[in-house]
């Protein structure tokens, strides 16, 4: 069997008890969050529809890749060696990995549904219909979740000339690194990964100047884009943001910093947008923050009934 390991900190024996703590209280806060946002979008007809159900999906992919993470860190966090067999390495590799592709597949649809929504209303409900939504959510899981596979299985064909991972957790350009020789196929296949998703970027970039054009000449799209387009945008910024960390750390672009900040740094992806996703959707969203309240209110009256 071969194994991997993950670099621990000198110092992290004496906080363990207490970053154990802290992680398993922050993955149950991304389970709950991500849950009841699932739960009431699932449970309430009046959410049944193509933006709410886009969200569904990306708190969906949001608690799939902290599968992929938590759970193993919270066992390094328990014990004093930190080892993982090549074949749970190349699992939590293909789990982050695909979920991190998901991420973005998922943003860059719901920027479309908010595009035709604003630029194109009239024909919003010819365009973006069931059948539509059905395809586009297909492709944006089943592209990720492919490509992934190829990816992982092109690294599974490298004979491996190290065994330490100096990250928390196992990513497929860690794997590479460990490599005894250069894999030119897996850098072939990273490029079209990136090229790819530098296109749907640079669309996204596209339907956001036509949705702030069309808005500086409409006070009803103003509305619009402000209740259901800034949200999106700050999801889409942090998750950018924390995915280019992750890249920086990967490739080598922050050695200089101490192992505990490129640590914290790397694994932000993987808990601002899980844990940030449903509080943002669900308190800027008028709809979702109004059931929200609604069964707020109605367990609360529920509470003083019973107790008058």
């Amino acid at each position: 069997m071969v194994y991997v390991f993950t670099v621990k900190q000198k110092d992290s024996g004496v906080y363990k008890p207490l970053y154990f703590l802290l992680v398993f209280v922050l993955y149950i806060l991304i389970i709950i969050g991500n849950l009841t946002l699932i739960f009431i979008v699932t449970v309430h007809r009046s959410l049944h529809e193509p933006m709410y159900i886009f969200i569904c999906n990306l708190c969906a992919n949001g608690l799939y890749g902290t599968v992929g993470f938590y759970p193993k860190f919270l066992l390094d966090l328990k014990s004093d060696i930190h080892m993982i067999s090549y074949s749970w390495c190349m699992i939590q590799t293909y789990v982050i990995y695909s979920s991190v592709m998901c991420e973005t597949s998922v943003l860059t649809v719901m920027c479309y549904d908010r595009y035709v929504a604003i630029c194109r209303p009239l024909q919003y409900h010819n365009i973006v219909t069931p059948r539509a939504v059905l395809k586009l959510l297909i492709l944006a899981w089943s592209y990720p979740l492919l490509s992934a596979a190829i990816a992982i299985i092109l690294t599974s064909r490298i004979p491996f000339c190290g065994s330490h991972i100096y990250k928390l957790f196992c990513d497929n350009a860690s794997m590479v690194m460990l490599g005894c020789y250069r894999a030119i196929a897996n850098q072939v296949w990273s490029m079209v990964i990136i090229s790819v998703y530098l296109i749907q970027f640079v669309l996204t970039l596209i339907s956001y100047a036509y949705i702030v054009q069309v808005c500086m000449s409409s006070s009803e799209a103003r509305t619009k884009f402000s209740k259901t387009c800034v949200p999106h945008i700050v999801v889409m910024v942090t998750y950018i943001m924390t995915v280019l960390f992750d890249v920086f750390y990967s490739w080598g672009g922050s050695v200089d910093l101490p192992i505990g900040v490129r640590n914290a740094l790397a694994i932000q992806f993987l808990i601002l947008p899980p844990l940030l996703n449903p509080l943002i959707y669900g308190l800027q969203l008028p709809r979702i923050r109004k059931v929200l309240c609604g069964q707020s209110c109605k367990h609360k009256a529920c509470y003083l009934r019973n107790n008058t």
